[in-house]
């Protein structure tokens, strides 16, 4: 089979830009993806379709199967892979798109603009010794968390569609083949940064630089020391993110250097999941085995990361090695305060407190502490709170519990908003439901082992609506039944 010409059906609304194509060479390798046997379009995000300005009945059908899965290249578009390196589990390897190719940019009727990216595309010239190919439960699992993240605000990269191959990929047994189609502000990583300086060329690190800055911080251009502002606006965007993760109880689970996304978008749905049970050592991942990238650890990780993006830039904030190296730090160690501002922030937004006293953080932590003591569920908790009465469960029960819930009831009587306004703050901040796990799974099992869809279709519809608390999703609610096994995740590549 080959590529058909570059050809759209009249009106699909592609409106590609390839500015990422007019960096050096040295950051990509042109090249198509790998055409598959039968494409078939499994799912399709009609809105996020919408969105970007395309015209979702000219992509359903073949048609979206043809273009979702590489076989044809919509007009435009430039496909490449993306070269980056990577620090992973803090061992630092030269990496790349292995399974991915990037179309281009479509940029939205509103001006904005967007990757498009197929993962599980073929093999490029950065696979190493994989196949380049992707199985239909992970990226099934990634378009679900992903969208979920989008509805509860935490910014993310998106999922627009999933087609199967009609093609098997082989890991421990046979599976399905799947090719996902992935949007993101854009894909340059920290690893992207590194990949750049390990190569010893400072011409390709400031190139990188200055096309960040003019595609994600343009308000930089005109700073100062802009590569000093640069680490400076990352930093905000990766502290306020991360915060965001630890407000609904996610973890990420794969933090390293090459899944950090200088945009401040979450990327790599991997071994991700949401927590149940508050316990700030929570690890999902099957290869995590000391826990670097535990719950209640993402923020440090994040200013690790941080670090190795700082030591790329050296060289560009300030020509005396000594003075740079201080200078950057300086910027890094603001991480901890900005974090915990924002955390912080959308702690006392979840606990209804629409002013700010000294203790407030005091009374977040002894609750959490509470929580953890008792295995009280994260998510249910705080929503619960919202009713304004000690709620029924039974870590509510125990005397430091009642003792904390009159603390905060005698903090809440002393701002001067009512309860009323309180209760509406919460409502919006603690979500009804989560993607929990063992409906994830549920909807995974049912799409791959009998094709049957519309078990995913309907947790999507509830997930995309979080902060409702209707009767007839009661169910998604509960916390998995209790198990002699923990959860795990696994990497899925």
């Amino acid at each position: 089979m080959t590529h058909s010409s570059k050809q759209n059906r009249p009106g699909a609304g592609w409106n590609f830009e390839n500015s990422y194509a007019r960096l050096p060479e040295a950051f990509y390798v042109r090249l198509n993806p790998v055409p598959v046997r039968t494409p078939k379009l499994v799912i399709f995000n009609v809105a996020l379709a919408q969105f970007l300005g395309l015209n979702p009945d000219a992509l359903k059908g073949d048609e979206g199967a043809a273009v979702f899965s590489g076989n044809r290249i919509p007009e435009g578009a430039e496909p490449l892979a993306q070269a980056y390196a990577g620090h992973q589990f803090s061992s630092f390897t030269m990496l790349g798109d292995g399974r991915a190719i990037l179309l281009g940019e479509q940029v939205t009727p509103k001006g904005e603009r967007f990757d498009i990216q197929y993962k599980g595309s073929g093999k490029t010239p950065f696979s190493r010794q994989g196949d380049g190919r992707a199985a239909l439960g992970p990226m099934l699992r990634e378009y679900i968390i992903s969208e979920a993240l989008h509805a509860l605000d935490v910014p993310t990269t998106r999922s627009l569609a999933v087609v199967t191959t009609g093609e098997p990929v082989f890991r421990e047994t046979a599976l399905q083949g799947a090719i996902l189609t992935r949007t993101a502000a854009s894909h340059i990583r920290v690893g992207t940064f590194e990949y750049a300086a390990a190569r010893g060329k400072p011409n390709d690190i400031r190139a990188l630089a200055d096309y960040t800055i003019r595609r994600h911080f343009p308000d930089l251009a005109t700073n100062g020391n802009p590569y000093l502002a640069l680490l400076g606006a990352v930093m905000k965007r990766q502290a306020s993110l991360v915060a965001r993760w630890l407000l609904v109880g996610f973890i990420h689970g794969v933090m390293n250097t090459d899944n950090m996304a200088l945009c401040g978008e979450t990327i790599d749905y991997g071994p991700c999941a949401f927590m149940d049970a508050y316990d700030p050592n929570t690890v999902f991942s099957s290869i995590d085995h000391n826990g670097r990238y535990a719950y209640s650890r993402q923020p440090q990780i994040a200013q690790w990361n941080l670090g190795r993006f700082a030591e790329t830039l050296l060289p560009l904030i300030h020509e005396d090695p000594q003075k740079a190296v201080s200078m950057a730090n300086e910027a890094i160690l603001r991480f901890s305060d900005t974090f915990r501002h924002c955390w912080l922030a959308g702690m006392r937004a979840k606990l209804g407190l629409l002013n700010q006293e000294v203790d407030d953080g005091a009374l977040v932590e002894d609750l959490l502490d509470c929580m953890h003591r008792h295995g009280a569920d994260f998510t249910n908790t705080f929503r619960d709170l919202s009713s304004g009465s000690l709620p029924e469960a039974s870590a509510f029960q125990s005397l430091d519990f009642k003792q904390w819930f009159e603390r905060w009831r005698a903090r809440l009587k002393r701002q001067p908003d009512s309860w009323e306004a309180a209760r509406r703050l919460m409502h919006t901040r603690n979500p009804a439901v989560i993607p929990r796990n063992h409906r994830v799974e549920e909807a995974l099992e049912a799409a791959v082992e009998r094709a049957d869809f519309k078990v995913m279709e309907k947790l999507l519809g509830i997930l995309s609506q979080p902060y409702q608390d209707l009767p007839e999703q009661a169910d998604y609610h509960l916390p998995p039944p209790q198990s002699a096994q923990p959860y795990r995740t696994f990497c899925g590549t």
